[in-house]
């Protein structure tokens, strides 16, 4: 029961903190030797972080659903989201096979880690100009391309995102209001995936992928809380060091363990 509520915890914080969560989940094996958790509790977990992002936007949701019965403004911002989607969903039917082996890949995890730093490094320098709040059609395929991006482990999909929109010039809370959003459809599809994947899977633990998802949920609640805190100051380098070395540490521990340069 311990292994389902560590799991949950720990996606739940990292999913919307930008520090990666596969990258976290690499770590936990190589460093704590904990085991894959495999499909069944990746699932649980996912619906989970999905469940945080229903309560937390739950209002935003509300508005954007009245738009789609007439308001302009909720249509709008509807179609962006749409849009930002589509690279999303295109990227993972495509080339689904060679992201499923890049998590077999420790070394290219460490290596997003370092490329998700920069990122984020880059974001904080970009936070002081940033003005806008209003999501265009071009912010929307950028941060849409970023998500896909982002699909390969140890890149952070918040911290992608994030950052390529304040580089883009949207102001911080804006730039994360609107990836939360767009993480909605990705974390829908992917617990879709997950499910169909285990629903014939016999002798199911449902007590522990319950206590899973729960954790999920309240990590990923306060994770979100604390991130958008965390934005209204615009600093978003202390995220860019914890991955640097993050990033290091995992090349790290491929160098000592494998024998090899990653």
């Amino acid at each position: 029961m311990i292994r389902y509520a560590l799991l949950g915890l720990l996606q739940g914080l990292t999913e919307f903190l930008p520090v990666s969560s596969s990258g976290h989940l690499v770590l936990a094996r190589a460093l704590l030797g904990v085991e894959s958790p495999g499909v069944t509790l990746e699932a649980a977990a996912h619906l989970g972080t999905l469940g945080a992002l229903l309560v937390y936007f739950r209002w935003d949701l509300v508005r954007l659903a009245g738009g789609l019965l007439g308001r302009r403004e909720g249509r709008a911002t509807t179609g962006l989201l749409l849009v930002g989607t589509v690279p999303l969903a295109a990227v993972g039917f495509l080339a689904r096979g060679a992201i499923e082996r890049a998590f077999r890949m420790p070394s290219l995890v460490g290596a997003m880690l370092l490329v998700t730093a920069f990122a984020l490094g880059i974001g904080d320098l970009c936070a002081r100009r940033a003005r806008r709040d209003r999501v265009t059609l071009g912010d929307a395929v950028a941060v849409g391309l970023a998500q896909a991006a982002a699909l390969l482990p140890g890149l952070s999909r918040s911290g992608a995102t994030v950052a390529m929109g304040v580089g883009r010039g949207l102001q911080p809370a804006s730039a994360a209001r609107f990836s939360f959003l767009l993480a909605i459809p990705a974390l829908t599809g992917a617990s879709l995936v997950a499910l169909l994947t285990v629903a014939r899977e016999p002798g199911l633990d449902w007590v522990g992928l319950a206590v899973a998802g729960s954790c999920a949920l309240a990590s990923g609640l306060v994770a979100i809380h604390l991130f958008l805190r965390i934005l209204r100051s615009g600093r978003l380098w202390p995220f860019a060091l914890y991955c640097a070395l993050a990033g290091f540490a995992v090349l790290g521990w491929g160098w000592l363990a494998a024998g090899e340069l990653p």
